[in-house]
Formats: structure tokens, sequence, C-alpha cells
């Protein structure tokens, strides 16, 4: 049988064809934001002649290489890091070979607003479109080109980005076989909070009828101050002014080179913590936390954390934590790091330093403001859950982490590079049956706005484990 072919609005696109799924790659869903364009608002793509081929990954957005966090192996979660070319505004796409008005569900990765990209091992779709889903995966702009703050460019630039894929959706997605009034939008990590700010930002209203919020942050916007400070140390480092004229004059090999500059920054102000404590140096830039502002939306939520986030970002570093780097933690998420410290050991007196600093961090990057965001979502119904699966990955340490529900999610628990002595899932087999049922929680939100569980009570969380 031929290839499948699909004419969009821009033009035609040939794909190839799978047991289970049609996959199409590198579909332009927005110009190449090059030149006087880099730090604007996206736009459209202009018309293609002919028949593009979709059947190769293309570039990526302008990002460090990222591998892993010390002993862990993180590549089918970053992906190759960056692959040059200015046209990679562009989505990935599986779809069941029959499909007629099926879901959509639309990812938003994570990397912390400076990695990762479709290209990522883990984003696999063929487990959506077997099971009657059309998938979409989306590049967008990261780093200084997507989140930096400058005067003369509008803010958020690669949340602007997300909006623009979720356009081309509605008006191309019929085409592939998907139903434009039924999208689910869903992300983990900073696609998870890019996925917040959705939910409060009227210019995306409409575009997407359910929702998923995998291990993000309710309060993990930056105010102004604490944009403007990391904006300044980038201008600084460079040697330009804080514009954005003259930060589009700089190649993006420099804007790269200056990321460790940026890391770590102490972005805490008088009124406000450092929402990511130092983990990075980039996130949405709002007034209101989307926690806050996201009151009216009527769009059926998912939301839920991993019991033990921050062990990703901890464990594999070193075999121990200080009561020094405890009380250094609390101090960064803190003003009396020492109340904060006597609150979690009264919950958890038997608890070692480390047992402590991986609490402590889990619930400032991804527990409180989760429950904030759940809570304040009272328009439409809210789903809770926790990811309870404990990682055998790192001598047995790692357990339920930050981004290790994600091959369940996708159903794509066989990756080689999962497994092994510094695979995510550690050297010996995780549980498919999770795995499946996982995944089909998803997919029955997709077709129904409902998970198989009740919706949430104040606190109550579904566990999955």
């Amino acid at each position: 049988m031929s290839d499948p072919i699909v004419t969009t609005t821009e033009g035609a696109v040939a794909g190839r064809r799978h047991d289970t799924a049609h996959i199409f790659l590198d579909i332009p869903y927005a110009a190449p934001p090059i030149g006087p364009t880099r730090f604007a608002a996206p736009r459209a793509h202009r018309p293609w002649a002919g028949v593009r081929d979709a059947t190769r990954p293309g570039p990526t957005a302008p990002q460090p290489r990222r591998e892993g966090f010390g002993k862990l192996d993180m590549s089918p979660y970053f992906g190759p890091g960056w692959i040059p070319g200015a046209d990679y505004l562009t989505v990935n796409l599986w779809t069941p070979p029959q499909a007629r008005d099926s879901p959509v569900m639309v990812f938003v990765h994570g990397g912390g607003f400076v990695s990762g990209s479709t290209r990522a091992p883990l984003y696999d779709g063929t487990a959506f479109a077997r099971d009657g889903v059309v998938l979409v995966t989306v590049n967008y702009r990261l780093g200084i080109p997507g989140f930096l703050d400058l005067p003369g460019a509008p803010a958020n630039r690669g949340m602007l980005d997300i909006i623009a894929a979720l356009r081309w959706v509605r008006r191309n997605i019929a085409e592939f076989g998907g139903d434009p009034g039924n999208v689910t939008v869903f992300g983990q990590s900073a696609g998870a909070t890019i996925v917040g700010g959705l939910l409060a930002d009227p210019d995306a209203s409409g575009l997407f009828q359910r929702a998923i919020v995998q291990s993000g942050n309710g309060f993990g916007a930056f105010s102004p101050e604490q944009a403007a400070r990391v904006t300044h140390v980038a201008a600084e480092a460079i040697g330009i002014s804080p514009t954005a004229g003259d930060f589009a004059d700089v190649p993006d090999e420099r804007l790269i080179a200056v990321m460790p500059e940026l890391t770590g920054l102490d972005l805490r102000t008088e009124t406000r913590s450092d929402p990511l404590a130092g983990l990075s140096p980039f996130s949405l830039v709002l007034d209101r936390q989307p926690a806050d502002a996201l009151t009216a939306l009527g769009v059926p939520l998912i939301i839920g954390t991993n019991t033990h986030e921050a062990n990703l970002y901890l464990v594999p570093q070193a075999d121990s934590t200080t009561e020094a780097e405890l009380y250094a933690t609390a101090a960064r998420i803190d003003t009396d790091p020492e109340a904060r410290i006597a609150r979690y050991r009264d919950r958890s007196p038997q608890a070692t330093p480390e047992e402590l600093r991986s609490t402590l961090l889990s619930d400032a990057l991804f527990g409180i403001g989760s429950r904030h965001l759940a809570a304040a979502h009272r328009a439409a119904p809210t789903y809770t859950y926790e990811f309870d699966w404990h990682s055998p990955a790192v001598d047995g340490r790692l357990g339920a982490a930050h981004t290790v529900e994600l091959p369940f999610v996708f159903d794509n628990l066989d990756l080689p590079a999962l497994h092994g002595p510094r695979g995510l899932l550690g050297p010996s087999p995780a549980p498919a049956a999770l795995a499946a049922r996982m995944h089909a929680t998803w997919i029955r939100f997709a077709h129904t706005g409902e998970p198989g569980w009740a919706p949430a009570q104040t606190q109550r969380f579904t566990d999955l484990e």
C-alpha cells in the first residue's frame, strides 16, 4: 500500500505507514523564528508547492546538550539536543490508519524550559494511535528565544508557540482523522506548567476541551521582577543591552554558551521565593500564578505528581545529603528555613536528611502548586492522582521520581535506554500492567472526559502504583 498523503492548509505532506499508525514527522505549524521574527509571536508558515516529506524527524529548538543527571541516563527524555535548522516550529503526528473523528491529544514536552524536543524517544505516539487516538507532539522555542523576558518582545514566546500549534490542530486535524472539537492538551514538568498557563490564558480558550497536568507547578511562574533579573544577567554576560533588538543579533551558539552563567541564579525577592529553586533560569512570566488566575475555565482536568519527584535531581548526583545541604535547599524556598525543616521533621521524625530534602523540594517544585491548581479549578471536574511506582534505578534509591511516569503514560516500557545500570526504570522489568492501566486511563479521559474515578475533593489524590 502507498504511504499516506494529507493536505494541510499550508500544503500536502507524505507520511509513512506502520502496522497500527500513520506517522507524520516534522510538519511546520508556524514560520521559522529567524531574523526580525526570532523574538516575535509565532507567524503563519508560507505555503509550499508539491508534497513535503514528513517521514523523517527534523530540526529542534536551539538548546544545550543534556544526556543525564549524574548516574542516570536521561537521553530518552531529553533526546538528541540541538539539531540545527531554522524550520523547527513543527509537530509530529500519529494517527490510527482508519481514523475518523478520533479524539486528539496534544503533548507538550518538559525539560526545564531549556531542553527537549519531539525527537525524544519517550514521546513515540504509536501506542496512542494503536488505541484510537490521534497524538500530536510539539516543538517550541526554548531558553532565551522562548522564555527570556525582553523589552520590545512578547512574553512567554514558547507558550505562544503552543497556542499556535493548537490553532494549527484546529485547522488541520480533521484531515488526519481527528476531531477538532475533542482535543486534550497534556504536558509534563515544564510542559505541564505551560498547560497550567494555557488554562489561565484567554487566548487559548476553545482550543482544547480537556487538560492533563503531569508534575507541573501552579506556582511555578516568575514575576516580572524575577524575570528581569535573568534578563539583566544574560545581557551583561553577552555584553549587550537587554532588548529584543540586541538579542536578535546574537547567534544561537552564543545564547546556548551563556546558559551556565544563568543556571543557579538566586531569584528570591522580598515578597517571592524562587519557584524553581534555582533548577532553571526560565519559566512562564506572569503577574499572577496560574493557580491564582485559574477560576472560570470549564475544562475537565487531570492533575497529579509523583511521590518522590525531587529524587531525580538529588539521588543520581550523590550518595547522601548533609544537614547543610538540607538547610541550603530550605533557605532557597522559604524565608524561615528552620521552621520549614522542623515542620517536615515533625511529620517524619525518622527521615534522613536526604529524604527530608527530597520531600521538601518535591513539595516546593510540584506538590504544593499542583494541589493549589487543583483546588482553584472549580468550573469543571478535576481528577487528581499520585504516581507511586518505585523505580529500582540508582541502586534502588530513585523511587517514584520526576519523569518516571512517562514511559507508563506512553506505554513504551520496552525502550532499551530505559533499562540497565543507568536506565530510568532500573535493571529489572517494569510492570507492564501498570503501563497498560495508566495509558488506558489517559485514553479514556480523551474519549470521555473522565478517567474512571471520582472528581477530587480537598486533598484527595488517587494513587497509581
